[in-house]
């Protein structure tokens, strides 16, 4: 699979904006996993009480 990227980044990116893609990609999956942390952090506690809520209803049928 990492010779599918590279063999794939070497024919598609130029030489010369190679290392300015790749910069930004990095940037950009930094920015994806902030927002990711954000949420999780944010509706943590919603969450949890959503999931046990269903749970709940759910754990009489569980076998």
């Amino acid at each position: 699979m990492l010779q599918f990227i590279r063999a794939w980044f070497a024919t598609h990116i130029p030489r010369s904006e190679r290392g300015q893609d790749l910069a930004e990609y990095g940037m950009l999956i930094g920015l994806v996993a902030l927002v990711v942390v954000g949420a999780v952090i944010i509706l943590g506690t919603n969450l949890t009480t959503v999931f046990t809520a269903i749970a709940g209803q759910v754990g009489p049928w569980a076998p």
